[in-house]
């Protein structure tokens, strides 16, 4: 992708139970310039939730719609719903400097990938596999057989952590937060970062668009 965005784009994955959600809201919490990917999505709101704050709520004929002419950077049905990351919401974010962070699983990352090559990919791993079936247990949200099939489950979503730049392994909390602010960091270094944000530096300094390829 040619075009140049001042706002950077983070994916963070990772298995059930490895500490995603609690390491990317403190993350959030630390850097409020980054913003949480907002998704479309045709189940009906749940109550208290809002069109536009915990969900973009459609259709499922708008929704296709949409799919169809490419409007999502990823897509997929779930229990019967759609959800999709909207390629318009993400990019107009980032033209305006807001860094984007999408929670997402491998499947959701490889399309985001495809459009996006530039994207910054993390994934979260548990310490060890007994660790993430103790926090799991600690949750206490699921039953046992639930549990049982997420562990199952992880084995496979690990696999395909060598296709993200960058891996966390979440063993001390404090450490594997100080990592993510590290990369999100060091993303907003990048040299197309740095040209799209400082456009007039970088012109009075001989440095042109070409450059930033």
């Amino acid at each position: 992708m040619s075009q140049h965005f001042s706002g950077s784009l983070f994916m963070v994955a990772a298995p059930s139970g490895a500490g995603k959600s609690t390491l990317v809201n403190a993350l959030l919490a630390q850097e409020p310039s980054i913003k949480l990917s907002i998704s479309t999505t045709t189940r009906q709101p749940r109550p208290g939730e809002q069109h536009g704050r915990e969900y973009f709520f459609t259709t499922a004929e708008d929704f296709r719609k949409r799919a169809d002419q490419g409007e999502f950077l990823e897509w997929a049905e779930v229990h019967g719903n759609y959800y999709g990351t909207s390629r318009i919401f993400v990019e107009e974010q980032m033209k305006a400097g807001t860094d984007i962070l999408l929670e997402i699983d491998w499947q959701g990352a490889r399309q985001v990938k495809k459009q996006f090559p530039q994207a910054n990919g993390i994934f979260i791993l548990p310490p060890s596999f007994a660790a993430l079936e103790e926090r799991l247990h600690k949750r206490g949200q699921d039953e046992v057989h639930v549990i049982n099939r997420r562990l199952l489950a992880a084995g496979g979503e690990i696999a395909h952590a060598p296709e993200f730049e960058y891996v966390i392994i979440n063993q001390e909390f404090p450490v594997a937060l100080s990592e993510l602010s590290a990369i999100v960091r060091s993303a907003r270094c990048r040299f197309a970062q740095q040209f799209a944000r400082n456009a007039k530096l970088m012109s009075e300094l001989g440095i042109h668009a070409d450059h930033a390829e």
